[in-house]
């Protein structure tokens, strides 16, 4: 990771006083972790930000589990696309599943997580065919399984469009908001590096953050 763990704190800092000026103080912060040595973790923690965000599964798996065998304390969320191949290797590292769209991902999770499972149900709240999510008319059957499945369900994930068009980020996040609310939730993930001010106006819960934190992603 190029960028010193006393950047990462200042950039943290100047996040925190971002959502402090919208009135958000409520707000969750996500650090994304994706692509970069499991140092951008550590230097995470010692921000004060014990979330964190992972994308790939044969990335996370063992950068998780070194993060973890330095005594680094960390709520680890899974927020890439759900392949249900990859459920088994990711089980032992992932607290919180963020993007669980399909029944089929829900059987799998409560087959490799007895115990049950933290997630978040994904929504295509844009409708682009390129966005994974549930279709939002389809949420309610998605939940009633994972509930019936003993998933335990915080709330809805949802992108902005890819264009980052500030109308249709708007709308988008202002939807996701609505069926939140609709379906008794409390969670309410949505808004990154580039759309975050957007996301906090339109409430927010929890915001996933990479670039800002750490800079420029290697490229993989």
């Amino acid at each position: 990771m190029a960028t010193s763990f006393a950047e990462v704190a200042e950039r943290a800092h100047l996040l925190r006083e971002r959502i402090h000026r919208a009135g958000r103080d409520d707000v969750g912060i996500l650090a994304v972790t994706k692509g970069f040595d499991d140092s951008a973790i550590a230097a995470s923690v010692a921000a004060g930000l014990s979330r964190i965000g992972e994308n790939y599964a044969q990335e996370a798996a063992p950068k998780i589990a070194a993060a973890r065998a330095q005594g680094l304390h960390i709520e680890t969320h899974f927020i890439g696309h759900l392949q249900t191949n990859k459920v088994r290797l990711l089980a032992p590292a992932i607290d919180v599943w963020q993007t669980v769209d399909r029944t089929a991902a829900i059987v799998e999770l409560a087959r490799r997580c007895p115990d049950g499972a933290r997630v978040f149900l994904q929504v295509n709240a844009t409708g682009e065919d390129t966005k994974g999510g549930c279709a939002p008319d389809g949420l309610e059957i998605l939940l009633q399984k994972a509930q019936e499945s003993r998933l335990t369900v915080e709330g809805l994930m949802a992108m902005g469009p890819t264009d980052g068009d500030p109308s249709r980020t708007r709308d988008a996040f202002r939807l996701t908001r609505s069926l939140v609310d609709r379906l008794g939730l409390q969670q309410c993930s949505m808004g990154m590096s580039d759309d975050l001010d957007i996301a906090l106006a339109e409430g927010s819960t929890m915001v996933r953050v990479g670039s800002a934190l750490f800079g420029q992603r290697p490229p993989r």
